[in-house]
């Protein structure tokens, strides 16, 4: 992976596999360029490694335009990566509302479309050349790529503005993306009966592109929807429900020490403190056990404690969405679960969470 740039903040990479879809594009080209014209040798190969470059530079203006729209409506966009099938930006969180999903989806179609007709547009200005030949597969390539992004089934831009529709019209999310994902999979299935029809024919290039296309659009839908069965069960938890019972103990103090008190008081969950109750650390289990046992006396609780930064302090009646939001912004294996007074009241543990969602 490589980092080319920044665009709204957000590193701009581009994968490895580019270059193997780009030295593809160049070679498919070539023959092209030998009918525009002739003589060029090993140069039209040139040519046509600059039409993909061309061509990713579209599509980094759509996934920019996807970034952009996400950081209009507060979210944090963590990367934008080019890649084999073309691109894809992380935002961080999900919408909060149907709007948001539908308008961070559809600009990148409508962004697409846009080049598109610009490129059409100058195609009847240009005169006859290599240029014109640029211009007209730009013209296309992005045309047929918004298009396609519009097909709606998940892990589409299209499927997204479904979504959006469904979850709108039911004012259930969970709905809207099983729906949308279950779209996405008949999409896939669609795409993979294309790829034996090309064989068929004799056909060897496209099959196979059509059948990686096809699996991938199968296994993205296939995320949505085991991702939309986690919220679905999660949206029922409730932090307080899982709280472990926790034992407040000084930074300093031996970790054999805070294990005898937390086995004496009959506790799971350790959480180091200020002289004031102020939480400062929470113990991670795995840290734990990786100490040996004749070393715990010599080791100071502190040591194996994760930092409470403000994602891994909860208040004790977080739940739900809230909760869920909570886990993506913060990944970690505990977190401390704090009252309204500021004090500690317990121990959130994500493998708790895990194991009840698998008991529903």
């Amino acid at each position: 992976m490589f980092r080319i740039g920044r665009i709204a903040g957000s590193d701009v990479l581009v994968s490895t596999s580019w270059f193997l879809v780009a030295a593809l594009i160049a070679w498919i080209m070539g023959p092209r360029v030998d009918q525009v014209q002739p003589g060029l040798g090993g140069w039209k190969y040139v040519v046509g490694l600059a039409f993909a470059m061309a061509l990713y530079l579209a599509i980094l203006l759509h996934e920019a335009s996807h970034a952009l729209m996400a950081r209009r409506f507060g979210f944090r966009v963590e990367s934008i990566t080019l890649h084999f099938l073309g691109g894809a930006t992380a935002i961080d969180g999900e919408a909060r509302r149907p709007g948001q999903e539908f308008w961070i989806a559809v600009v990148g179609p409508i962004t697409s479309l846009a080049v598109g007709a610009a490129a059409l547009g100058l195609w009847y200005l240009t005169p006859e050349g290599l240029l014109l030949l640029v211009i007209e597969g730009l013209a296309g390539a992005n045309i047929i790529i918004g298009v396609l992004n519009l097909v709606p089934g998940l892990p589409l831009d299209g499927g997204r503005v479904l979504k959006a529709g469904i979850w709108a019209v039911t004012g259930k999310v969970h709905t809207g993306t099983v729906v949308a994902a279950w779209g996405g999979r008949v999409v896939a299935l669609a795409v993979a009966a294309w790829a034996v029809l090309s064989a068929g024919q004799g056909y060897v290039v496209n099959p196979i592109v059509l059948a990686i296309v096809a699996v991938f659009l199968w296994t993205g839908a296939s995320q949505s929807i085991a991702a939309a069965k986690v919220v679905r069960q999660l949206s029922t938890v409730a932090a307080r429900d899982l709280a472990r019972a926790a034992l407040t103990v000084p930074e300093d103090l031996p970790l054999a020490e805070a294990l005898r008190r937390a086995e004496e008081a009959g506790v799971r969950g350790i959480v180091t403190t200020t002289s004031a109750g102020r939480p400062v650390g929470v113990v991670s289990e795995e840290a734990v056990r990786a100490v040996p046992v004749e070393r715990t006396p010599w080791v100071a609780v502190s040591t194996v404690a994760r930092t409470v930064t403000d994602g891994r302090a909860l208040p004790l009646g977080i739940a739900g969405d809230d909760l869920l939001a909570a886990l993506r912004r913060t990944p970690s294996s505990e977190y401390v679960l704090v009252g309204e007074d500021g004090r500690v009241a317990g121990v959130l543990a994500t493998a708790d969470i895990i194991r009840a969602m698998r008991n529903r």
